[in-house]
């Protein structure tokens, strides 16, 4: 088959961004009903063309009971992507995270509308 002419190939959602960031979104944080991404806990995503991705997050708090082992399962379900060969997550602390962060469809779940 032809990818130039292969529909699925040209559909926005179908990149190594979009899937990775697809992939951030089945990742929940434990105490709130909300994947990690809509959040606000994802400040940046980035794939180089080798397919290095690099994640810069953080958590709702310094003293979040998950601190220890949400990088490593951000770097497992990033790293699980097609076209992602190695990930790595950087935990920061600075801007601090606030609810301001969290994406308007998470809010209206959450009842922050």
């Amino acid at each position: 088959m032809d990818p130039q002419n292969d529909e699925r190939a040209q559909e926005p959602g179908d990149s190594v961004q979009d899937r990775a960031v697809a992939a951030l979104r089945e990742v929940y944080d434990p105490e709130i009903p909300v994947n990690i991404y809509d959040l606000g806990l994802i400040y940046d995503l980035q794939i180089d063309e080798q397919g290095q991705a690099k994640v810069v997050m953080t958590l709702t708090t310094p003293a979040c009971p998950e601190a220890e082992m949400m990088p490593g399962r951000v770097r497992a379900q990033v790293g699980s992507v097609e076209g992602i060969e190695d990930c790595e997550v950087e935990l920061v602390w600075d801007p601090p995270w606030n609810k301001d962060m969290i994406s308007e469809e998470a809010k209206m779940l959450l009842g922050l509308e």
